[in-house]
C-alpha cells in the first residue's frame, strides 16, 4: 500500500506541478511582472506602511532572473508541493478508495476548498507591493481556516448524525468569524483592476490545478490495483 501510494504521489504531483507552472508561466506570471514595474518604480516612501515599517530590499538577497531560472524555481516549487498534496488524497484514497476517476474531481474539489479558496477569502492572493499583517498572524490564522475547513467538510460529507453536520457548518464558519489579521492601513502599489485579475486568475489556475490533480491522483491509484 505504502507503494501504491508512492508511485501514485510521484506521478500525479509531477503532471499536476507541470500543468500548474504551465498556467503560472501564461496567465500568473505577467501579472507578477507587471506589478512588479510600479513596486520599483515607486518612491522609497511610498513603500512604507502606516505602523511605519518599510519594505526590505535586501542587495545580498538572491531572486531568479526573469527567464528560465524563474521558471525553474516555479517549477521545483510546484512540484514539491504537488507531490505533498497528492500523498495526501492518495492516503485518503487508502482509506476510502474512489468508486470512479471522476470521484478524483470531487476529492480535488475539496482539496481546492481547504488549501485555497477559504483561506483566501480573508487572505487573497497579493502582488508584489501590497501591504500585509504580520507574518505569523497570517500563518497562523492560515493553517486554523485549512484545520477547520477540512474538518467542517468531512463532517458534512461523511458524519451520519445530524448534529455533527451542524458542527461542520460551525466550523467552515468559524474562521470567517474571526476574521484574518489585516493592515492598519490596506494600500497597493499596483492598481485596483491588476489586484482583480490576478485574484481571478489566482483562483481558476488553483482550481484547475486541484481538479487536474484529483483525477490523476485517482486514476493512478485504481490503475495500480487493477496492475
Amino acid at each position: 500500500m505504502i507503494k501504491r501510494i508512492a508511485r501514485t504521489a510521484g506521478f500525479s504531483g509531477l503532471l499536476a506541478a507541470l500543468l500548474l507552472t504551465l498556467l503560472q508561466s501564461f496567465w500568473i506570471s505577467p501579472l507578477i511582472l507587471q506589478a512588479e514595474t510600479f513596486e520599483s518604480a515607486a518612491p522609497a516612501e511610498q513603500h512604507e506602511h502606516a505602523a511605519g515599517v518599510a519594505h526590505e530590499h535586501s542587495a545580498e538577497a538572491w531572486a531568479p532572473e526573469d527567464g528560465w531560472q524563474r521558471v525553474l524555481s516555479t517549477t521545483g516549487g510546484n512540484l514539491v508541493v504537488a507531490v505533498g498534496f497528492a500523498l495526501i488524497l492518495a492516503a485518503l484514497y487508502s482509506l476510502r478508495e474512489p468508486s470512479r476517476v471522476s470521484t478524483g474531481a470531487l476529492w480535488g474539489l475539496g482539496g481546492f476548498a481547504v488549501f485555497c479558496l477559504a483561506p483566501t477569502l480573508g487572505l487573497p492572493p497579493e502582488l508584489p507591493g501590497t501591504a500585509a499583517a504580520d507574518l505569523g498572524q497570517r500563518q497562523t490564522w492560515w493553517i486554523g481556516t485549512a484545520a477547520a475547513t477540512a474538518t467542517g467538510l468531512a463532517l458534512l460529507v461523511f458524519a451520519q448524525h445530524w448534529l455533527l453536520k451542524v458542527l461542520g457548518v460551525a466550523l467552515l464558519v468559524l474562521p470567517h468569524v474571526i476574521g484574518a489579521p489585516q493592515p492598519q492601513v490596506h494600500e497597493s502599489l499596483a492598481p485596483e483592476a491588476l489586484e482583480t485579475q490576478f485574484k481571478i486568475a489566482s483562483w481558476l489556475t488553483n482550481a484547475a490545478f486541484w481538479v487536474a490533480l484529483g483525477l490523476l491522483s485517482a486514476w493512478l491509484f485504481r490503475r495500480s490495483r487493477q496492475a
